[in-house]
């Protein structure tokens, strides 16, 4: 770990866990906290600056601090408190700029994280099964955070080819669910009816934030004996729940609707704002996504704590109870499946003639 780290984003829940968790590490000696808002949350002895990184002044920092190791958490697709979408995607994508040109003129800077987001992929109906660090996506995402997050990679990128001296690790997280969760899916699982594609139950992955913040630890240290934290991984927890699985283990009722009603409800909810269903959230719940995670075990060396289930399961439980409790469904389903042998072969016909099947 370096001796002086500096996360950007520490307003925000996950970042602010991240500056606390740091901090015990043996080898920092200071931690620079940064955001352009005051956090609701302990920082414990980090130091907070007050400071937009879409402004010049970022260098400022860098340099008053001798900062050598750079943790960019400030890439994210809600709004903090009154923020609208466009002050989100100037921070994501000209923070992320700014942040850069400050990094490649500071020659202390020895190490660069950037959180990043397998929404870089997209959701098509043609996708492969299974996306990998190498894959390029069917399309490039023409808006929302998917576009940010590419916009982000992109940059960091060429950062990395005119500081080649600098170790940069790009981890892309899958869906980040736990007890204090905050992102438009979360919002979207946390509706007392959830809105689906007709026709379409997407294969979804999960991360717990927990295991978040040990991966950004390792990433920000020095490398283990036979791992490599440069370069872009994929993040997620270990298997895949489809959306209807989801819809029942949190007790919620679906309402399957044709994509043009979907797109009308998504966009009542925006307005109302109960949840940023967003045209890219509506293609992740059409045509799912899965990533690979092989790179993340065999060359970052981490293994998660949590599979994609149980990463699910945390997230249910800090949830009020949903319309149809979880244990009364499965009851359901056992009986329904229980009856239908016996209802086919009612007649004692098991082989019945061409016409009756």
């Amino acid at each position: 770990m370096g001796k002086v780290v500096l996360v950007t984003g520490a307003a925000r829940q996950l970042s602010g866990r991240f500056v606390r968790r740091v901090q015990r590490e043996p080898d920092v000696e200071r931690v620079i906290a940064v955001d352009a808002v005051d956090p609701g949350h302990e920082l414990g002895d980090a130091v907070f600056v007050r400071a937009d990184i879409r402004q010049p002044a970022i260098a400022r920092v860098l340099a008053e601090h001798a900062v050598d190791t750079v943790v960019h958490l400030d890439v994210s697709g809600t709004a903090l408190g009154t923020q609208g979408r466009t002050a989100v995607k100037e921070t994501n994508v000209i923070g992320t700029m700014q942040l850069l040109g400050a990094c490649q003129k500071a020659p202390a800077v020895q190490r660069l994280v950037v959180k990043s987001s397998t929404n870089v992929y997209g959701s098509a109906p043609r996708d492969p099964a299974v996306f990998h660090e190498t894959t390029p996506p069917k399309s490039l995402p023409a808006g929302g955070f998917a576009k940010d997050a590419a916009e982000v990679e992109g940059y960091v990128r060429g950062f990395a080819r005119r500081r080649p001296d600098v170790a940069v690790c790009v981890l892309r997280f899958a869906n980040i669910l736990g007890p204090d969760a905050d992102s438009p899916l979360a919002d979207y699982l946390s509706l007392p009816v959830l809105p689906t594609v007709f026709g379409y139950d997407p294969r979804l992955q999960f991360v717990h934030e927990d295991d978040v913040i040990d991966v950004l630890g390792i990433a920000a240290s020095e490398p283990r004996r036979g791992t490599l934290n440069s370069g872009t991984f994929n993040i997620a927890g270990d298997g895949v729940l489809l959306l209807s699985q989801c819809s029942r283990r949190l007790g919620r009722p679906t309402v399957p609707l044709l994509l043009p009603a979907v797109t009308w409800v998504g966009q009542a909810l925006r307005a109302v704002g109960m949840t940023d269903f967003s045209p890219e959230q509506i293609r992740l719940l059409t045509h799912g996504r899965v990533v690979s995670t092989v790179q993340m075990r065999e060359t970052l060396g981490f293994s998660p704590r949590y599979s994609t289930a149980e990463a699910f399961a945390d997230f249910a439980r800090s949830r009020a109870p949903g319309l149809l409790p979880p244990e009364a469904v499965g009851r359901a389903v056992d009986r329904v499946a229980a009856a239908v042998p016996r209802i086919a072969g009612a007649d004692g016909d098991t082989h019945p003639t061409p016409s009756a099947r």
